[in-house]
């Protein structure tokens, strides 16, 4: 059994993990996978942490070029994310002949086609699995156990920030800000939590995950987001009377115009298996036209849980190796499919809207709403305070540029003071 020598890049959250369960199972993988593994050099910027996990100096560097330029060094693991000095280091490495492993959403949703045509030009390795979704499993089972589906649709919830967020919103009727400081108390969200909040986070794990379902490419840019910045504990609680739970939602569909990709805050039915993933769990909903309907479920972030895919990759690289039968399932985006624009979506919206409390503005409203084509299914009137009232309008399925023109004819009225929040409703 020859021995595959590793070099890890990043001593993080995440590359703390793998040190650990490399030191755990190592012994293990002999005889449970047939690979004999050894961490032989780690790089990262802080020599303190390398003290902190027990790495020997003389396993330890501050310039990751020398693990990607060590001829003994059979996979990289690059765990130190972003799409500027990783891309190089990830793209060197696989043009030296290296397997590369990494968890790097950024790099694959931007970059994804160059690193795997590179992985490819070398005969290498190129593996992501904790890219989306942690430690879930679902980048391998896209790639392997539903292979001989045509995926009809994936909808993830991929955030375990927002998640936390928005389940304490409607757990404990936080607003918004004491939400995301408790969030960023118990470290389930950054000090500058741009990413997360503003769906961007959600939208590079789509794009990878509609790449590999429909074969098609889809990069972060092609992904309109949307975060949850406008939702109130008064739109959750508006939601729940009509049956439905507010997730922020990454969504990918199979459509007769091509790809509908995109991430928004979105009303399902509360007794659909993802109005129930609460905390900083993660879930991801995929239907294929053979298997049906299934649901991979768990923690989305962490040390261990996202290390445990990271480690998962290592081992299935290491067999290649072992075996001599390296790449065996590479870039799969052969198609090209057209991407759908949000302006020509189908769906009903969830409109509140707060006018003054006077005769005739219901209906004015809804006239606006019947000249642009927007058909009501149903509405809620309340009071919000003397001289003014809140309007809740749920829509039947409409198209996108119809809900978007008739609001826009709305902020002419008179009688309207402001568009609270506009939600789409998914029928899962």
């Amino acid at each position: 059994m020859k021995t595959i020598n590793i070099g890890l890049i990043g001593l993080g959250t995440v590359g703390g993990g793998v040190v650990e369960i490399l030191r755990r199972h190592a012994d293990h993988y002999r005889t449970r996978a047939g690979v004999d593994l050894a961490l032989v050099k780690c790089a990262d910027r802080d020599e303190a942490r390398a003290a902190e996990l027990g790495i020997e100096p003389a396993r330890f560097t501050t310039d990751a070029s020398e693990i990607v330029n060590d001829p003994a060094i059979d996979i990289v693991v690059e765990l130190i994310g972003g799409t500027g000095a990783a891309r190089s280091i990830v793209l060197d490495a696989l043009t030296a002949g290296k397997s590369v492993v990494t968890a790097n959403k950024a790099l694959m949703a931007t970059h994804g086609r160059e690193v795997l045509d590179t992985a490819a030009e070398a005969g290498v390795d190129v593996l992501f699995e904790a890219a989306v979704g942690g430690g879930i499993p679902i980048i391998g089972p896209l790639k392997h156990s539903l292979v001989s589906n045509e995926i009809q649709a994936v909808y993830g919830i991929v955030n375990g920030t927002t998640n936390y967020m928005l389940s304490r919103m409607a757990e404990a009727g936080l607003d918004y800000d004491a939400a995301l400081a408790e969030a960023q108390e118990r470290g389930f969200a950054e000090a500058d939590p741009t990413a997360d909040v503003d769906g961007l986070d959600a939208a590079a794990k789509i794009a990878i995950l509609a790449s590999i379902a429909f074969n098609s490419r889809v990069c972060l840019e092609d992904v309109p987001a949307e975060g949850i910045r406008s939702i109130t504990p008064d739109d959750i609680a508006y939601a729940r009377e009509a049956g439905y739970e507010i997730k922020l939602v990454a969504i990918g569909r199979r459509t007769a115009g091509g790809i509908d990709v995109r991430v928004h805050p979105t009303m399902i039915r509360a007794g659909h298996p993802l109005a129930k993933v609460n905390g900083v769990h993660n879930a991801i909903y995929v239907v294929g036209d053979a298997v049906g309907e299934t649901m991979f479920f768990g923690e989305g972030a962490g040390s261990l849980p996202a290390a445990s895919a990271v480690m998962g990759d290592v081992i299935e690289a290491a067999r290649h190796i072992q075996g001599d039968c390296r790449a065996l399932v590479g870039c799969t985006c052969s198609e090209s499919l057209p991407l759908c624009s949000i302006e020509d979506l189908s769906s009903s919206y969830y409109v509140r809207l707060h006018v003054r409390d006077e005769p005739g503005v219901l209906a004015a409203i809804a006239s606006v709403f019947g000249e642009n084509g927007v058909s009501i299914a149903s509405v809620i009137q309340k009071r919000a305070a003397e001289g003014d009232a809140e309007i809740v309008w749920i829509t039947h399925a409409a198209a996108e540029r119809d809900v978007q023109a008739a609001l826009a004819t709305m902020a002419a009225l008179d009688a309207l003071d402001s568009v609270g929040t506009v939600l789409r409703v998914e029928e899962l």
